[in-house]
């Protein structure tokens, strides 16, 4: 396997696709146009809508794009776990009615497997299927070669939001080794889709072909989409050998940053104290490119979610005996970290 930086690894996601007859499609801002439905951005997709619902024909069908992301429902479990992140990246391709689900199991393992590219030991690859999808199963075994026990049946693989486009799912997982086995052999959620640390998903490909219909019953769509999405935080954490998303060149320099601000313990020494190193690093991504998207703090909206997340972490470098304002000096390292691809926050940070 490659040892890679995030950008190698942004890059060589969209080389590949454009490489498959994909337009590169840049990264749109953090607050919605014309979207009333969402408050942030919150995926890949997320800024693609107006072609799959057929508003906007795009003039190539095939896209693909590194899109920057917020979701804050679970801000209260940033850093706590491995991999909770107010703001992520997510790499993704799609198909506007063009190719399908062949295609997109074949590009995704040869892009995960071949040297040119990821070059990852197939062995470690396992992946998870609709049980009732089985083109999908068929075309992981018998034209890719993955062997049986590394093809999971689940149940929850199935994308749905209850009306319209849906269809089954294919989730992709790398299996880090022993070394991160957090359950029992016998635990029932140890395998790949399972609550645990070992089994660690990096890719989710939607093959949308059926309608869902308002008598909850289900039609074939006229045109199949593809949309996949792998979260780029993961990817790196695996080429990078790191143990969490945190342990990242994305993160890592930003920690560093805030423990020449404080005079607690270093990263690394103390469980507690590391939650709110954790903290920091995260909130003040999240910020930086939020009010570099013209996003600002408030009582209401969006908004009130930057105010949420400065008195975060605000909060979290007072527990590290930071009692001056110290946000402001972290942005121009989030920029160096993003600037090959988000020049913007570097040249905002004012």
């Amino acid at each position: 396997m490659k040892q890679l930086s995030s950008a190698q690894v942004r890059q060589m996601f969209l080389d590949f696709f454009q490489s498959k007859g994909h337009t590169i499609e840049p990264s749109a801002s953090l607050i919605p146009v014309n979207d009333p439905t969402l408050l942030w951005i919150n995926s890949g997709v997320a800024t693609l809508k107006k072609y799959f619902d057929g508003s906007v024909v795009p003039e190539n069908p095939r896209i693909t794009n590194a899109q920057k992301s917020i979701r804050t429902n679970d801000i209260e479990n940033v850093g706590k776990t491995a991999r909770h992140h107010t703001m992520f990246e997510m790499l993704g391709n799609f198909s506007i009615g063009d190719y399908f689900k062949n295609e997109a199991i074949h590009w995704a393992w040869e892009f995960l497997t071949s040297p040119e590219w990821m070059a990852f030991d197939p062995e470690k690859l396992y992946v998870t299927v609709y049980p009732k999808d089985t083109e999908a199963k068929r075309i992981w075994h018998e034209e890719v070669g993955l062997p049986l026990d590394h093809i999971v049946d689940v149940e929850d693989n199935f994308w749905d939001i209850g009306a319209g486009p849906c269809g089954p799912d294919t989730e992709i997982f790398y299996d880090r080794g022993e070394a991160y086995n957090d359950v029992a052999e016998d635990d029932p959620e140890n395998y790949p889709g399972g609550e645990n640390e070992r089994y660690l998903e990096i890719w989710n490909l939607v093959f949308s072909e059926f309608n869902h219909k308002p008598d909850h019953t289900f039609e074939p769509l006229p045109h199949k989409n593809i949309d996949t999405g792998m979260g780029l935080e993961r990817m790196v954490s695996i080429v990078q050998d790191a143990p969490t998303n945190f342990e990242t060149a994305l993160f890592l320099p930003i920690i560093h940053a805030v423990e020449k601000l404080s005079n607690q313990v270093k990263y690394g020494e103390n469980p507690t104290t590391d939650i709110s190193y954790k903290v920091i690093a995260d909130h003040i991504r999240a910020l930086s490119f939020a009010i570099g998207d013209g996003a600002l703090p408030s009582n209401e909206g969006r908004g009130y979610v930057l105010r949420r997340l400065l008195r975060r972490a605000v909060m979290h470098g007072k527990k590290l005996g930071i009692e001056k304002a110290f946000l402001y000096d972290l942005v121009p390292v989030v920029g160096e970290i993003m600037v090959s691809y988000y020049p913007e926050v570097l040249q905002q940070k004012e």
